[in-house]
């Protein structure tokens, strides 16, 4: 066993960020000052989006694109039940109404096939969501929604650095998301953004993660005609975004080489689906989710917990949380792919400060409980 205990995700922070973040807390603004925009256009021009807008949170970011989106009473928003609540908290803020689409049974992203067959005269948005970092397909995605005047808010808070058909995720969609929480690619402790090509989009993106505030001639002049909310992030949240975003390469190769070995390791053994990458995407690799077949799920995690191993399970199915299913009225069996996936998912730990020691215990332990002789 393990002496120290073995999270499936953890931020890396060195002391070039903590200069960075100090820098700013000495200065005169710390909370929306130059370093925000700074943030904004860093991330816009490693992306290949015109226009960046960053925000307190993910979720905060999910929240904004609906609304920009025109997202109201009894609008329908079509997503994954394999996500995050999040997902479903942002269209319900707005009076959205959620439809869930079966996943791809490879990669278990959100099937277009699926997205097809649910578009009513009701459907609004689609919010598809990239998996562990795997793109989703953008291409048939954005090709429905124009043929039914739909907005696309990709949900991309696994996939920042991922690329689709040799294209950086963040310039494709209509709206794109990202999430700075500690376990993804980069931290700003808390944070998200999101990314357009769409100017209208990017204004109204400013103003209403500040109150929707709309400032006149004069500084102390402004007008409000709608409420909006306050999802400023901060100038040392953004300094810190700023030095990490410097290392992010690096950290995903480092992701990229841990799957490597994992593969590798896990290849033979039968009772094991490892994730696929298709071929024309590339994965920053948020997460490493195995499938196990004819394993105990449960006694393997708690297998993995006694040897000092992380491990999650991402996600519960939406529709199996109690308030989907009084709100919405689903049930047990109305997706059934999401549903095989999730009674055999496990992520594994998975991020760039892992030493090679720490994947080889993980992969040891798998073995073990897989009983893999």
């Amino acid at each position: 066993m393990r002496d120290t205990y073995l999270p499936y995700g953890r931020q890396w922070v060195d002391d070039a960020d903590i200069e960075a973040v100090a820098s700013v807390l000495k200065a005169d603004l710390i909370t929306t000052g130059a370093k925000v925009r700074e943030f904004e256009d860093k991330i816009a021009s490693y992306c290949g989006a015109q226009y960046a807008v960053a925000v307190s949170s993910g979720t905060a970011a999910l929240h904004c694109a609906c609304v920009v989106a025109g997202i109201s009473n009894g609008d329908e928003v079509i997503t994954t039940p394999i996500t995050f609540f999040a997902d479903t908290a942002a269209i319900v803020f707005c009076g959205g109404v959620p439809v869930l689409a079966d996943v791809r049974e490879d990669t278990i992203n959100i099937d277009s096939i699926e997205i097809q067959n649910k578009i009513t005269k009701k459907t609004k948005a689609i919010i598809p969501v990239d998996l562990g970092g795997h793109p989703v397909e953008l291409d048939e995605i954005m090709l429905i929604a124009r043929k039914n005047n739909l907005i696309v808010i990709e949900d991309a808070c696994h996939a920042l650095g991922a690329e689709y058909k040799g294209k950086k995720v963040g310039s494709i969609s209509d709206m794109t998301v990202f999430s700075f929480h500690p376990v993804k690619h980069i931290t700003t402790g808390e944070g998200g953004m999101i990314l357009t090509n769409n100017e209208e989009y990017y204004e109204k993106l400013c103003m209403f993660r500040s109150h929707n505030i709309q400032k006149g001639l004069w500084h102390w002049q402004y007008k409000i005609y709608e409420p909006g909310y306050n999802y400023r992030l901060t100038d040392f949240q953004c300094a810190l975004g700023i030095s990490q975003l410097n290392k992010l390469d690096k950290f995903i190769a480092r992701r990229r080489e841990i799957v490597k070995i994992y593969n590798k390791a896990f290849a033979g053994i039968k009772n094991i689906i490892t994730p696929i990458e298709l071929d024309m995407v590339k994965s920053p690799y948020h997460l490493y989710i195995i499938q196990l077949i004819d394993i105990d799920r449960n006694n393997f995690i708690e297998g993995l917990v006694k040897e000092n191993i992380g491990a999650q399970i991402h996600y519960i199915p939406m529709h199996y949380l109690p308030y989907f299913r009084e709100r919405f009225g689903s049930k047990e069996g109305d997706y059934p792919k999401a549903e095989a996936y999730y009674s055999r998912a496990v992520s594994l730990p998975i991020f760039p400060k892992m030493a090679d020691g720490d994947v080889n215990d993980v992969i040891n332990a798998v073995r073990r409980l897989a009983n893999d002789k």
